[in-house]
């Protein structure tokens, strides 16, 4: 019993931590380095047939720790890593989920959630893609976002405004 506790614990730390990983990842890589692979994900349409995103590269980057801690958890004495592995990977899932089927629409699995929450979601992606370069933008998060989205673009303060 202790140790389901524990590799679940690890398990779910790993997801939370893979919202700040996301959140640092997007704000200084992507928005830095390697903005040549995310810019396509800032233009308002894609091209006329194409699916791919040079952007979608960046599952790649987050899928080489999830198989390392996989491998490494399985192949080792570090049992536990293997949970980190599940934790990103949920992470991923739940990311996939929300910014490609949701927010993008790349899939039409399910079109409209409609809670405080998943608006506030929307609002703080449509902020973040109100800028079309990689300067200026705001809310790189996914799930956290900041407490100004689960309100109406005018009910927001001046301050809130002058943020955004």
């Amino acid at each position: 019993m202790t140790d389901i506790l524990l590799y679940t614990g690890i398990t779910l730390a790993a997801v939370v931590a893979m919202e700040f990983m996301a959140w640092f990842t997007h704000k200084y890589v992507m928005h830095g380095l390697l903005w040549s692979w995310h810019e396509d994900h800032h233009k308002p349409h894609h091209e006329e047939g194409q699916f791919f995103e040079k952007n979608d590269l960046f599952f790649l980057v987050f899928a080489i720790p999830s198989a390392f801690c996989y491998i490494t958890g399985l192949s080792t004495d570090h049992f536990w890593l293997l949970f980190v592995g599940i934790g990103i990977s949920i992470y991923g899932v739940i990311y996939f989920l929300i910014h490609d089927v949701y927010i993008h629409q790349r899939f039409k699995w399910f079109r409209q959630l409609d809670s405080k929450y998943s608006r506030a979601i929307l609002r703080a992606h449509g902020a973040h893609h109100a800028k079309q370069t990689k300067e200026g933008c705001e809310s790189f998060g996914l799930l956290v976002v900041d407490s100004k989205y689960f309100k109406k673009r005018s009910q927001w303060t001046e301050a809130e405004k002058a943020s955004n």
